[in-house]
Order: C-alpha cells, then sequence, then structure tokens
C-alpha cells in the first residue's frame, strides 16, 4: 500500500546494489498486483460500464508493467528467473500428468 503521506517514500538516500534493486523491483511487481485487485475490484463493484471499460484497460496496462518489471529483475538477478523457470516447467509437468502425481 502507498505511503501517500510522506513525500520521500521513494527517495532512495543511496546508490542500490544489485540485491537491493531485485529486492525493491520484487516489491515493484507486488505493486503493480495490488493496484490489478484493486481496480478489478473497483471494476466488479460497479454497473456502470464506461467505469468498467477504462478500470479493465487500466488493469491491463498494469499487467503491462508488471511483464517489464519481471523482464527487468531477470536481467538483473538470473537466479529468480532461473527458479520462476523451473516452477513453471513444474506445473507443465504436473499438468501433462494431469496433476494426478505428487509435486516433487
Amino acid at each position: 500500500m502507498a505511503l501517500l503521506g510522506n513525500p520521500f517514500v521513494a527517495n532512495v538516500p543511496k546508490q542500490m546494489s544489485n540485491e537491493e534493486l531485485a529486492q525493491a523491483l520484487r516489491v515493484d511487481i507486488a505493486g503493480e498486483y495490488e493496484a490489478i485487485i484493486g481496480y478489478e475490484s473497483h471494476a466488479m463493484a460497479t454497473n456502470d460500464e464506461r467505469a468498467k471499460k477504462v478500470l479493465h484497460h487500466i488493469a491491463d496496462e498494469e499487467r503491462q508493467h508488471v511483464g517489464e518489471l519481471e523482464q527487468l529483475l531477470s536481467m538483473i538477478s538470473p537466479k529468480d528467473l532461473t527458479s520462476i523457470e523451473k516452477g513453471r516447467q513444474a506445473v507443465q509437468q504436473q499438468q501433462s500428468q494431469n496433476f494426478q502425481a505428487p509435486m516433487q
């Protein structure tokens, strides 16, 4: 959740290491997902089709931001990319076995 009352919340007082930047990017990704949930919740809570259209459009833009941040994170922290790919492969393997085998 944004700390709107603190004008210095986004000011980092030093240069970040790649490890610190990776952590900051993970927080940014979480924020984008939080925004998606909020916009879609607002869209679901209204019958105004104009508002729904705009809110869904904004949520889709946030999804694009997730992709951009994830790509940047994979460049900054290849370990993240490797782990994410292992997770994808594990689920794909489960899917190919119709989710019958135990997860490894």
